[in-house]
């Protein structure tokens, strides 16, 4: 580890409370700098520590994430902080996939899958998906499935080259990337573009060819049991994890939290030896503007929406291209829903897709049983009344054409006409209480041709060292992840090198925070990669542009 000198007390401001601004904290507080740490979010309690009640007092939360095998980083925190994983999270749970049609497929466990009752032995990467779920598959024909075959090799034809490799696949479109390879309509309509919508948050005909080949990387062909996930088993992340988390850091270093603050002017000066660094920051809290003065170092741990806004309000920043550039792009609405029954609906997976329904109007759509996924925590769900039947959580994401509707009509959607065309039960169920949360703008859109106006983690560079950038939408550059994709897993891993990198850049003495990489890829894949890169020497690569 390289060693840095220092030679006085410093002043760090992470902007953002998300994954990425907590591994930054985490990766600043254990640096081994004598530091003061501030971290300020809009949120009124960003520590996790108050929860977040509907109007009638119940647990709400902003869309329910999952957490998949390849989580190394967050599956260490919980080992750090004497958190059992067993009482966080529930087991590695089966999805299904419902249409108009009914139940199209259902997602195993791989690492426990079967075929006919019997276990299937470890097995390959991707012949061990396909066995896996053969059986799985109740409307899909085998030669649909079969056409995906052309998206292993773009997968490894995209993951395998360089930068200038990736931009040609940044600038398609997934569909077109799709129609190049004669993928049937049926699998891409049926299964790809739901999962897509749920995944990435958007249809194939507006997302990078890129990011999706990344996701397919990530959960399907490194290794046979990427796509295992497992949900939070009791409360929320926020509670579960965070909460934990932000008091170890404040208890145990100078770290100080401010709540429901908005980030303004940023100002950046110019230094004695020519170089530009942050020096000042503006927030304002309770109708009143405050300011932080002589930052030493800043990492802006924000999405899109908050860089925007930030930018904006900062000319300073502004007038670096790649501040200015990310600020130009544009986030994915999202809605959450949780609906409170006066049944127990018995559904045949916790965790459910739905797709190619009028109703979402071109939204993804899940619902999760969390009377199911948090079964020793049902009178807390029910804000510690007494349980009257099944609790659901229902996200739509791309959600635009929904955002405007009315909190009623929403309901009404789901519980007369979506719920009941996947599971018959919920259409003797009625609603007892609700809550809506609308949420716009504030997902990252991997939309094509936007790869070179993410954010840099390292920022604007050498022309401004004390300022850097996290979240699952930044490119991490030398320091890039195995985490693809809108993971927790890849936000906070870019807060523990947004960190990194900060004290390597303005401290004297000063220690990286480990970062454990994701499992080396399966041998095949590494194969692949290889005879690919010799062949792409020889023959060019006409489907891209």
């Amino acid at each position: 580890m390289k060693e840095y000198s220092l030679s006085e007390r410093k002043k760090f401001v992470i902007v953002g409370a998300g994954w990425g601004g907590w591994g930054a904290a985490k990766a600043l507080c254990e640096g081994g700098v004598d530091a003061e740490i501030i971290m300020i979010d809009a949120l009124p309690d960003p520590t996790g520590r108050t929860p977040y009640l509907s109007s009638t007092g119940k647990p709400v939360e902003a869309g329910t994430r999952g957490f998949w095998k390849d989580y190394p980083n967050i599956n260490a925190l919980c080992k750090e902080l004497g958190l059992n994983e067993n009482e966080i999270f529930t087991d590695y749970t089966n999805s299904s996939f419902y249409s108009p049609d009914g139940l199209e497929a259902t997602a195993p466990v791989f690492s426990n899958a079967n075929l006919s009752g019997q276990k299937i032995p470890p097995l390959p990467s991707p012949l061990g998906q396909v066995l896996a779920t053969f059986p799985l598959f109740e409307r899909i024909p085998l030669i649909d499935r079969a056409s995906m075959v052309g998206l292993l090799v773009a997968t490894i034809d995209c993951l395998g080259g360089d930068e200038s490799v990736q931009a040609q696949y940044d600038r398609m479109t997934a569909h077109e990337l799709f129609i190049k390879f004669q993928l049937t309509p049926r699998l891409v309509e049926d299964f790809i573009k739901p999962t897509l919508l749920v995944g990435l948050f958007k249809p194939p005909e507006e997302l990078s060819a890129l990011v999706v080949m990344e996701l397919l990387y990530y959960y399907a062909l490194a290794h046979v049991d990427s796509f295992d996930v497992r949900w939070i088993k009791n409360g929320t992340v926020s509670d579960s994890l965070v909460a934990p988390l932000a008091t170890k850091l404040e208890t145990e270093f100078n770290l100080t939290v401010l709540g429901g603050c908005r980030v303004g002017k940023i100002s950046v000066e110019e230094s004695i030896d020519k170089k530009h660094r942050v020096s000042s920051l503006e927030y304002s809290v309770n109708g009143k503007t405050e300011k932080i003065e002589n930052i030493d170092g800043a990492i802006l741990a924000l999405s899109c929406n908050g860089m925007n806004s930030v930018v904006s309000s900062s000319p300073d920043l502004a007038r670096f291209p790649v501040f200015s550039q990310a600020a130009s792009c544009k986030g994915i609405d999202v809605i959450s829903c949780r609906l409170w029954l006066d049944k127990t609906v018995p559904t045949r997976t916790p965790a459910n897709v739905l797709s190619r329904f009028e109703e979402l109007r071109g939204a993804g759509g899940t619902f999760f049983m969390l009377d199911q996924l948090q079964s020793d925590n049902v009178r807390e769900l029910w804000g510690g009344d007494e349980p009257q039947g099944s609790v659901v959580a229902c996200d739509f994401y791309n959600a635009g054409a929904i955002l405007s509707m009315s909190n009623e009509d929403i309901i009404k959607i789901l519980i007369q006409d979506l719920l009941p065309a996947a599971v018959t039960e919920f259409g003797d169920a009625k609603v007892v209480d609700s809550w809506i949360g609308r949420y716009p703008g504030t997902v990252s859109w991997f939309a094509p041709g936007t790869f070179d106006k993410r954010p840099p983690l390292q920022g604007a560079g050498k022309a401004l060292q004390n300022l850097k950038c996290a979240g699952d939408w930044v490119r991490m550059g030398d320091r890039e992840h195995g985490a693809k994709g809108l993971c927790q897993e890849r936000a906070y891993v870019s807060g523990l090198e947004a960190a990194n990198a900060l004290l390597q850049d303005v401290a004297t003495v000063s220690k990286a925070h480990n970062v454990i990489p994701v499992r080396e890829d399966e041998a095949q894949f590494k194969a692949g990669v290889a005879l690919n890169n010799q062949v792409m020497t020889i023959f060019p690569r006409f489907w891209v542009r």
